[in-house]
């Protein structure tokens, strides 16, 4: 029996299905969106079905919303833990981003930050699910926002993590309804 193991990337492929807001996008339109190619994009979502976070053909690919949200709660930190480095320019991440920014008192220390040379924010750096993250997401702001928060969950103080939890679970929520009807 093949094993297939999961990788970050097939992570950052089904969020971007979440996001999308209508079934799965085309391969070619999902790679054009996430920077990636077309095989990569293809072989996430075969690795996504595989693991259950994604429905297969029959269901049109859609994704397993219950099974997502545990493996988001529960298992994204220990799988893929972020690795934080230097000072830099990059994309604000975690509770430093939209939809958590808001919510979240910013204090004194730097932001997480997709390192990203165009980008705005000064701050440490913090490994994304996949090195395009920063292009991808600064394209599609639902996108974003759900990156932002697997990245809180990934690596954040409790009381972070909490509030990315409740609104992790109420976007998906949303988005399993959509879905629906």
């Amino acid at each position: 029996m093949d094993v297939m193991v999961l990788k970050p990337q097939d992570v950052y492929v089904a969020l971007k299905i979440v996001a999308s807001r209508s079934g799965r996008p085309p391969y070619s339109q999902l790679a054009a969106e996430l920077v990636m190619s077309p095989s990569e994009v293809h072989a996430s979502v075969q690795r996504a079905q595989s693991s259950h976070l994604l429905h297969g053909p029959r269901l049109k690919n859609r994704p397993n919303f219950g099974a997502l949200e545990e493996f988001l709660l529960r298992g994204l930190k220990y799988v893929f833990p972020p690795e934080r480095g230097e000072l830099t320019r990059g994309v604000a991440t975690s509770y430093a981003a939209a939809p958590l920014r808001r919510m979240i008192a910013q204090g004194g220390e730097p932001i997480p930050v997709w390192p990203y040379e165009e980008g705005k924010q000064r701050g440490i750096s913090f490994e994304p699910l996949y090195k395009t993250a920063p292009i991808a997401a600064l394209r599609d702001p639902s996108f974003y926002a759900y990156l932002a928060l697997a990245d809180a969950l990934r690596d954040s103080r409790v009381r972070e993590r909490k509030i990315a939890e409740k609104e992790l679970c109420r976007r998906l929520r949303e988005a399993s309804e959509r879905t629906k009807s």
